[in-house]
C-alpha cells in the first residue's frame, strides 16, 4: 500500500472511531455555544437569489422545452448575501461587504438583507454593472432552467478603492474574514490579495470559498474551502475518489498556498486535508436532498463560526458537515440554525436525548408517539433569557395541565429582532440547554421566526399555555388551538420577576 493511500486508510479509522463514541458533543455544544459571541466579515459577490414556482403540463410548440405556468415568486439573498445570513440565522453577527448596480434588484436585495438585523451591511453601487441576479424557475420540485444577469468584469480602479477603504474600516473586532468568490468581479487578483495580506497583518483567521481555476489568488489563505470539481481544476488531478482528493489537495498545499483544505465532496461528505499531511473524512449528513442552492454557504458560515469559537479544524469542519446537511433538505437558498444543529447532534429518542433538544420533525414523531399512548400535550413559548422564578412556574403550570409539555424557543435571530441588539444575554444553546435541564419540560424545539405559529399548528397542543399578563385573545395560537378542541390556559405570574427587571438589575450592580 503506497504511503497515501495508508495515511487515508488511518484517517477513515480515526473517523470511524469518532462516529462510534457518537462524536464529541461536549466540544460541539461548546462550539455552538461561542457562535453567539462571533464576529465575522464577509466580503465578495452578492446576488439576489429569485425562485419562480409553477407546474409544468406541456411542451412549448415552438421548441422542444417546458412551458412553466408561474405561481408565485420568492426572493432571497444570495453569495455572499446568503453567507451573512447563515451567520446571522446560527446566532452570530456579521459584517456585509458587496458591490451592487443602481437599480431595482439592488433596492430589492437591501431589503432582504435588513430583515436581518444582525447583519451590518455596506453595499457600494457600481453603476457600470447591474446587480447580480440568479432566477431558477422550479415545477413540480425540480429545477427546469436558471437564468442569471450578471458582469463578470473585474471592479474599476474606483470602486476598488472604495470597497477596500470600507473593508479597512470594518476589519476592528472581528475574528474571521470570509471571502465569497463566486467569480463576479467583486474579488478581482488586486482586492483579494489587499483583503489577505491586511487580514493576516490584523492577526484574522482567513476562509476562501473559491471560483478560481488558479488558487494562488488565495495565497496566504488560512483555510480554502472548495468543492470537488473545483479541486480538481485548481489541482489538475482527478478527484473521484477519496485517494484522489487526498492527492488534488496535496499538490495545493505543496505550493504553500494555505494551511488547510477543506473539501465538500456532495453525498460524498466532506473532507479535511492539511499542511501536516494529515487527512479526516466526514460522511455526508444529509438525510434527505431537495435543493443544493447555497448548501456551500450554509457550511461556509458554520466553518466560520466554528473556527472563531475556538475550535479545532476538525469539529469546526464537521460542524459545517451538518449544516450543509441539513440546507440540502430545505427548499430554496436556506439557512440553519444552531438549534437545528443541536437536534441533529442527538437522536429522536427521548430515552436516549438528555438535551431533550429537538428539530421540528422529530419533536412532531413524539408528539404523534405521546398521542398513541393517550397522553395530553401542552405547549408554551418565549424566549427564556435569564431563566428565572416566574418562568419556572409557567413551566410547572404548564407541565400540570397536561401529560407532556414541549416548549418553543426563540432562536438569537428573533430575540434580537423582538428585544433588541443587546439580547439576548444567553445564546439559543445556553438557553435551551437550561430549558432541557428542567423535570417539567419534555422537549424543546428552537424557531427562528418572530411568532411560533408553525409549531403550534403542526404540534396541535391539547393545552397552550401563557403567562397571565395576556389576554385570551392576545394569545399567538389560540384561535386554532381552541378551533381543534383545545384549551388556553394562563399561568399566573410570580410578582417580582421578569427577565427584563433582572437585566436592568445586573447592568445597575456592574455600574
Amino acid at each position: 500500500m503506497k504511503l497515501p493511500q495508508i495515511r487515508a486508510a488511518r484517517a477513515r479509522d480515526w473517523f470511524t472511531e469518532i462516529r462510534l463514541q457518537h462524536m464529541n458533543h461536549d466540544t460541539y455544544f461548546r462550539l455552538l455555544d461561542g457562535f453567539h459571541s462571533a464576529r465575522v466579515l464577509v466580503i465578495g459577490d452578492v446576488m439576489l437569489d429569485r425562485f419562480v414556482y409553477g407546474s409544468v403540463e406541456r411542451i412549448s410548440p415552438e421548441a422542444p422545452i417546458p412551458v412553466v405556468h408561474v405561481e408565485r415568486q420568492s426572493d432571497m439573498p444570495g453569495g455572499a448575501a446568503n453567507v451573512a445570513r447563515n451567520v446571522a440565522a446560527m446566532g452570530a453577527r456579521a459584517i456585509l461587504l458587496g458591490v451592487v448596480g443602481d437599480d431595482a434588484h439592488a433596492a430589492d436585495l437591501r431589503t432582504q438583507i435588513a430583515a436581518s438585523p444582525e447583519i451590518s451591511a455596506e453595499l457600494l453601487v457600481d453603476a457600470s454593472r447591474p446587480t447580480t441576479v440568479k432566477t431558477r424557475y422550479v415545477a413540480e420540485g425540480q429545477q427546469v432552467m436558471r437564468a442569471d444577469r450578471e458582469s463578470r468584469a473585474p471592479l474599476g480602479t474606483e470602486v476598488q478603492g472604495r470597497l477596500l477603504a470600507s473593508f479597512a474600516r470594518a476589519l476592528d473586532g472581528v475574528s474571521v474574514v470570509l471571502l465569497s468568490d463566486y467569480a463576479k468581479g467583486v474579488l478581482s487578483d488586486a482586492v483579494t490579495r489587499a483583503v489577505i495580506d491586511r487580514s493576516l497583518k490584523e492577526g484574522k483567521i482567513v476562509i476562501v470559498d473559491p471560483k478560481t481555476r488558479d488558487f494562488m489568488k488565495y495565497r496566504g489563505a488560512t483555510v480554502i474551502k472548495p468543492n470537488r470539481a473545483e479541486l480538481q481544476v485548481a489541482s489538475g488531478e482527478p478527484c473521484l475518489t477519496q485517494e484522489q482528493v487526498i492527492a488534488g489537495a496535496r499538490h495545493v498545499l505543496a505550493q504553500g498556498i494555505c494551511g488547510t483544505l477543506v473539501v465538500t465532496r456532495g453525498k460524498d461528505g466532506m473532507s479535511v486535508i492539511d499542511a501536516a499531511e494529515t487527512a479526516v473524512h466526514l460522511p455526508t449528513a444529509a438525510q434527505q436532498v431537495f435543493d443544493v442552492s447555497g448548501a456551500g454557504d450554509t457550511a461556509m458560515a458554520a466553518l466560520a463560526l466554528g473556527l472563531a469559537a475556538g475550535g479545532r479544524i476538525v469539529d469546526a469542519a464537521a460542524l459545517a458537515n451538518i449544516a450543509a446537511g441539513i440546507a440540502v433538505g430545505k427548499r430554496g437558498t436556506a439557512t440553519v440554525s444552531t438549534g437545528e444543529m443541536i437536534a441533529e447532534l442527538h437522536p429522536a429518542d427521548p430515552g436516549q436525548n438528555a438535551q431533550k433538544v429537538f428539530s421540528l420533525d422529530s419533536v412532531l414523531h413524539l408528539v404523534s408517539r405521546w398521542r398513541d399512548q393517550n397522553q395530553k400535550i401542552a405547549f408554551t413559548n418565549g424566549c427564556f433569557d435569564l431563566l428565572h422564578p416566574g418562568h419556572i412556574a409557567l413551566l410547572e403550570h404548564a407541565r400540570r395541565a397536561a401529560d407532556r409539555l414541549v416548549v418553543g424557543l426563540n432562536a438569537d435571530s428573533s430575540v434580537r429582532r423582538l428585544k433588541g441588539p443587546n439580547r439576548p444575554v444567553q445564546s439559543e444553546v445556553a438557553r435551551a440547554t437550561v430549558l432541557a435541564a428542567m423535570a417539567s419540560v419534555d422537549a424543546v424545539v428552537i424557531f427562528a421566526e418572530d411568532e411560533p405559529l408553525e409549531l403550534i399548528d403542526k404540534i396541535s397542543p391539547d393545552v397552550l399555555v401563557k403567562g397571565a399578563d395576556y389576554r385570551p385573545d392576545q394569545v399567538i395560537g389560540a384561535d386554532l388551538v381552541t378551533a381543534r378542541g383545545g384549551r388556553v390556559l394562563l399561568a399566573p405570574l410570580v410578582p417580582g420577576h421578569s427577565t427584563a427587571s433582572t437585566v436592568q438589575r445586573a447592568a445597575s450592580s456592574g455600574s
